[in-house]
């Protein structure tokens, strides 16, 4: 009891030094006044006084702003000293609620809403965290760091991603660059000059932008495989496999590599699929893997594959990719593979036939008749290749049916080809005749 009557006694003492120099507009000063007080309620463990003295301090007339930042700032120190987790709470709450609306602590504010959120993400209240990280737009917050920006902002992914809300997650996602990651960071740090706004150091428990880039892709990857998006997800891995670190431990970039094949295997036929399979065949540490080299270079040859044997040679490595990096690759992954090495086939009886029996398409694919027009329907509706069935016939036929235009085109080019040949034939025998006349003058 004389404990409090003391710690009372020194606060009011205190609130007359602040008043003073608050009044006379010392910085300095007030800055002093203001962290002792909370300081001797720190000593005292007083917590409730500690988060009353915030609240007063803030509310006074004509509180310099520089008071304020340093009280949030002291107090925030408090945090990790509190007894229990609901004084913690308290006091992250009462801080906010001085922070809210104050540009001049809204670093500080989302640090204590992080904070917050993390609290809740413990006690398993992941909607709570979510809805408390969104309210903070970090992206206009001009003096943070770039790395605490974009660590704050995929913690708002990652919780998104947390509580299945997809589409706040690719919207939160957008906000940063992927060109922001490849930045070099060895460059000096140039001096900010006179007006410009000074950017703050990140935290020591920030991680490095590789490290981030690496998070940033696999919550991509996360955010893809919700809707099988095999060619994303192919190219998120592409990313973490060019990272620096990555790239020189052979135990890192093994499993990466084999995902890479993995997902450009199951990606749909297109001409970015297509370039990236010819880029990954060109890696030279693909040939530490063979037989993925093996599996890429069936997919690159127009030759027709067979499902079965294909299956039995790879069932093995495609069930060992869940105990890998990355976990398993998606529940109709096999559903798929099996799709792909058809559509890959159908290309391939398109390349060599202009007209085909339906019966003996699905001789080629190991299919039967209905399923072989089925995959063939599909690969036309999504405008994969050109194709027409006649069906009373039987008849399955490849040529693509040229307009008058591209007729009348083709002869034109046609006539103009034999023209120039016969102009160089017309040439060639002048020429010969000069020769033959001069030889004879002689």
């Amino acid at each position: 009891m004389e404990g409090k009557a003391n710690l009372e006694a020194a606060i009011e003492q205190l609130q007359n030094v602040e008043k003073q120099m608050r009044l006379a507009g010392d910085v300095a000063g007030t800055k002093k006044a203001v962290t002792e007080i909370l300081q001797l309620c720190f000593e005292a463990k007083d917590w409730k006084a500690l988060n009353d003295q915030i609240i007063l301090l803030s509310k006074k007339r004509g509180q310099l702003k520089q008071a304020v930042t340093a009280m949030v700032q002291q107090a925030m120190q408090y945090i990790d000293e509190t007894l229990d987790l609901d004084t913690r709470i308290e006091l992250i709450k009462t801080l906010n609620s001085v922070s809210a609306g104050k540009i001049y602590v809204e670093i500080e504010r989302a640090r204590l809403i992080r904070k917050l959120a993390k609290i809740k993400e413990e006690q398993g209240l992941i909607a709570e965290a979510a809805d408390l990280m969104q309210e903070v737009a970090v992206e206009t917050f001009g003096a943070m760091a770039k790395t605490e920006k974009i660590a704050f902002i995929l913690e708002q992914v990652r919780l998104c991603l947390d509580r299945q809300d997809y589409v706040r997650a690719q919207i939160l996602s957008r906000k940063i660059s992927q060109r922001v990651f490849d930045a070099d960071t060895s460059k000096e740090k140039k001096k900010p000059k006179d007006g410009d706004n000074v950017v703050e150091e990140a935290p020591a428990d920030i991680p490095s932008l590789l490290e981030l880039k690496r998070i940033y892709y696999e919550l991509m990857i996360r955010y893809y495989s919700h809707d099988n998006d095999y060619l994303e997800i192919c190219r998120c891995y592409k990313a973490i496999y060019e990272i620096p670190p990555v790239k020189e431990n052979p135990a890192q970039w093994i499993p990466v590599l084999r995902k890479i094949c993995w997902y450009l295997v199951l990606a749909p036929h297109d001409p970015m699929q297509s370039s990236l399979l010819n880029s990954t065949l060109e890696d030279k540490n693909l040939s530490e893997i063979s037989n993925f080299k093996l599996l890429l270079k069936q997919l690159v040859t127009m030759e027709v594959i067979q499902w079965t044997s294909l299956w039995n040679a790879f069932m093995d490595e495609f069930e060992n990719e869940k105990n890998l990096l990355g976990g398993s690759l998606g529940d109709k992954a096999a559903e798929d593979l099996k799709q792909r090495i058809i559509e890959h086939n159908i290309l391939v009886v398109s390349k060599y036939y202009s007209r085909i029996t339906v019966k003996r398409l699905a001789e080629l694919l190991c299919l039967s008749i209905q399923e072989a027009e089925k995959h063939l329907s599909d690969m036309v509706v999504s405008k994969a290749l050109v194709a027409k069935i006649d069906r009373p016939m039987g008849i399955v036929s490849f040529q693509v049916a040229k307009d008058s235009n591209d007729i009348l085109n083709s002869w034109a080019m046609n006539l103009e080809k034999l023209l120039d040949l016969v102009e160089k034939s017309c040439h060639q025998i002048h020429k010969e005749t000069m020769v033959h006349k001069a030889a004879l003058k002689v």
